[in-house]
């Protein structure tokens, strides 16, 4: 079968995955206002979909033996589709959550899925494009979803966001049965369910992604029921760990982490995404809350980005065995860490090129990093091997992502509260900057008609305003710096990969 074929057939359901991630988060609003639900009711809706899509993506290879990979694959993309049809007629926000789950469950094996049988498709010299292809998706998706989900709302209804996916399900559930051919060892297996791995593994994936996308609403451990929800994590997955090291077949293979490249690569990937997220999370935040960009320019900002990932992503895969891709990997990172550098620099007068020019950088970056790690991570696995290392390695990605997310959501709202104790600490009646710029202020109003008593409170008001915008961009000053520093510390473990471009045979080694 043509690897093409076979590449456009197993990416375009994974793409549209992908998109649903983020495309829900601009038509919170609509969904809240038509549902008659709270914003924290309805943020469930994001909830519950990243939820039943952690907990699936690490089963995912063992979900393939058991039923066999091509027929779990149609499975998955046709419980996605017709998920997708309720959500879109869902009549109530506890309808709409539950079909999620579903949505959820149904797309969170695609990710792997696709990646497995793309490594397996392209020849071991053809890997770093085999895996370009793969990037793109996994980059380029994040970015288009908030711009298709905007426009799609305002243009006809949040309705259609999930609409749209069903003619495409349709058509990928077409092409998977007519192209995708499943190897001898990918066929249905009779196995031994291992039941407490499969619970411990749903319970703890389950509350840690709550913690994770609730944690900073809830203000983290002081809220009982965050504290609750990380214990019953930390203790299922500790049990999950204990359990599957034992099982006759584990849900989850652990012993891939035996190998030093493997185990190294999805440290990095964790990382790699941590920065990723957390930028692209912090950078719209910035634009809309202290630019005054709207939703769109925001979202225009990104655009470039994901072009200059889509460029820098084939060049990477055709490089990859053309000369040492530590070095690749290597330079993606730096790249990468000094694009948040660059974005650190930011400030409340920072012009539309400003702005954009690091956002490139790390589309660059990523796009030098992703290949030759992923091309490295999974060299010395076995095709037979290789859907429970996907598995794995996109587990790794996702939880990378949400704990970016998570950090720079709570570290901007605690270095803004500092920074804003440290200024007021020096803004006194008697500070002669103080003075002036409230005496400045004030005639600004008074020359508008206000009386003096007015306009010395609106003066006071305008410096509080200043006061807020200020510590606010010093505290996105202060996460980009952090985010770039994190960064910088996993370089050193790029030369504890391995180069091997070719298949070890005889399983992970």
């Amino acid at each position: 079968m043509n690897k093409w074929l076979v590449a456009l057939t197993v990416m375009l359901p994974t793409l549209i995955e992908i998109i649903d991630i983020s495309i829900v988060n601009v038509a919170l609003n609509h969904i809240r206002g038509s549902l008659s639900a709270g914003i924290d009711e309805s943020t469930w809706s994001i909830t519950s979909y990243l939820v039943s899509n952690a907990i699936i993506i690490p089963m995912t290879g063992w979900l393939s033996r058991v039923f066999g990979r091509k027929r779990y694959l149609i499975f998955s993309i046709a419980l996605f589709t017709v998920s997708s049809l309720f959500c879109g007629s869902a009549w109530n926000l506890q309808s709409l959550i539950f079909f999620r789950i579903l949505q959820g469950i149904g797309g969170g094996a695609l990710q792997p899925i696709s990646q497995s049988i793309l490594l397996e498709t392209f020849p071991p010299r053809q890997h770093g494009m085999a895996m370009a292809i793969f990037g793109i998706g996994i980059m380029f998706g994040p970015i288009i979803g908030p711009l298709l989900g905007g426009w799609i709302t305002d243009n006809w209804s949040w309705h259609w966001i999930f609409f749209i996916n069903i003619p495409i399900g349709i058509l990928s559930i077409l092409m998977v049965l007519f192209v995708i051919v499943d190897p001898p060892y990918m066929k249905k297996m009779k196995m031994k369910i291992d039941y407490w791995g499969l619970a411990f593994l749903a319970i703890g994936l389950g509350c840690l992604q709550i913690v994770l996308d609730k944690g900073e609403r809830e203000d983290w451990f002081s809220s009982d029921f965050i504290t609750m929800l990380s214990l019953v994590s930390v203790i299922s997955l500790v049990l999950f760990v204990i359990i599957e090291l034992f099982a006759e077949h584990p849900i989850v293979n652990i012993r891939a982490f035996k190998n030093l490249s493997f185990s190294t690569g999805n440290i990095i990937m964790f990382f790699a995404f941590f920065n990723l997220f957390g930028s692209i999370v912090l950078l719209p935040i910035y634009l809309q809350t202290l630019m005054g960009y709207t939703a769109t320019l925001a979202g225009i900002v990104l655009g470039p980005g994901g072009i200059a990932t889509l460029i820098a992503m084939p060049i990477a895969g055709r490089l990859v065995n053309k000369m040492n891709p530590k070095i690749l990997l290597g330079s993606g990172i730096i790249i990468a860490a000094y694009s948040t550098h660059l974005m650190s620099q930011f400030n409340l007068s920072a012009d539309f090129p400003t702005i954009i020019w690091p956002r490139v950088v790390l589309g660059v970056g990523m796009g030098f990093l992703f290949i030759p790690l992923t091309t490295m991570t999974m060299s010395g696995v076995r095709k037979e091997d290789m859907a429970n290392a996907s598995s794995i390695y996109n587990l790794l990605r996702n939880l990378g992502g949400s704990f970016g997310v998570a950090f720079v959501t709570t570290m901007i709202a605690r270095r803004a509260q500092f920074h804003y104790v440290r200024v007021v600490e020096h803004l006194t009646p008697f500070d002669a900057t103080y003075q002036l710029a409230t005496s400045q202020a004030a005639q600004f109003i008074q020359q508008r008609g206000l009386d003096a008593s007015t306009a010395q409170q609106g003066g006071l008001r305008t410096i509080y305003g200043q006061l807020v915008r200020q510590t606010s961009m010093m505290s996105f000053n202060d996460v980009f710096y952090l985010l770039s520093v994190f960064l910088l510390f996993i370089v050193p473990l790029v030369f504890l990969m391995q180069k091997g471009k070719v298949e070890v045979q005889g399983g992970i080694h």
